[in-house]
């Protein structure tokens, strides 16, 4: 709660941002290197954004104030304009084989949206489970604002791993042919037992962390663990950025 107050909160606004950033980049570069040589002018296209992100990434670097709630406006600025450029990427990506008119939050119409609204309410689950086993307060977060109901500091460590686990899972099942179906306006009970399939499976993928080769579940804990260490001024926070 204190170090909201101070330099913590900031740092870590800037650091959740940050790892969102760096793994949609990455994320780009993993899918576009299997295209270099199938889909030239895609592969060209898809570079040309990371470079942008990467750009993107060095306002962020520069962003300053004395606590988080001075500096979250510019922050939210980087990463409103990052995401644009992300989700047209993705966009890209689909090439067709999916409707995907941009990224819907509520009430998403279509399958893509709709499946990632869907697993990143798996994931939410995985990040509110590991913040509570590392003794943190799930409402009292630093980039999102509290308001009653709303698990701030969950949010705030979710975006790390947006990217990394529900959009590589889903994108990759779309780009792969995949089709998922609507019934009223919603994922059929088929299609969201597809979809979690597919999340779960990407959480019990690998990933290095710390130099080891970890669950993504396991690396969720261990991040949350790290924010804790944090938060009572035991070294640095870094955000977790995922292989490409």
């Amino acid at each position: 709660i204190l170090a909201y107050r101070d330099g913590r909160g900031l740092a870590l606004a800037r650091c959740f941002v940050e790892g969102k950033l760096k793994n949609q980049a990455n994320l780009l570069k993993y899918f576009s290197k299997y295209r270099r040589n199938s889909d030239p002018a895609l592969f060209e296209a898809l570079q040309a954004v990371c470079r942008r992100l990467e750009d993107t990434l060095r306002e962020l670097e520069e962003i300053k104030g004395e606590n988080v709630d001075e500096a979250r406006p510019q922050i939210f600025s980087v990463e409103g304009r990052a995401a644009q450029q992300y989700w047209e990427a993705v966009g890209l990506l689909l090439g067709g084989r999916a409707e995907f008119s941009g990224r819907a939050h509520r009430e998403a119409a279509d399958p893509v949206n709709s499946a990632l609204n869907y697993g990143y309410g798996i994931l939410y689950g995985q990040v509110w489970g590991a913040v509570m086993l590392a003794g943190l307060e799930p409402f009292a977060g630093f980039l999102h604002t509290d308001r009653p109901g709303k698990p701030s500091l969950v949010l705030d460590l979710t975006e790390e791993f947006r990217a990394a686990v529900v959009d590589r899972a889903i994108v990759s099942f779309f780009t792969r042919g995949g089709t998922l179906t609507m019934e009223e306006g919603k994922l059929s009970a088929e299609s969201r037992r597809e979809v979690a399939r597919r999340v779960l499976e990407r959480l019990d993928g690998d990933e290095n962390y710390e130099g080891k080769k970890h669950r993504v579940r396991t690396v969720i804990q261990m991040q949350s663990r790290r924010l804790a260490s944090f938060l009572r001024g035991e070294g640095k926070y870094r955000p977790f950025v995922a292989g490409w």
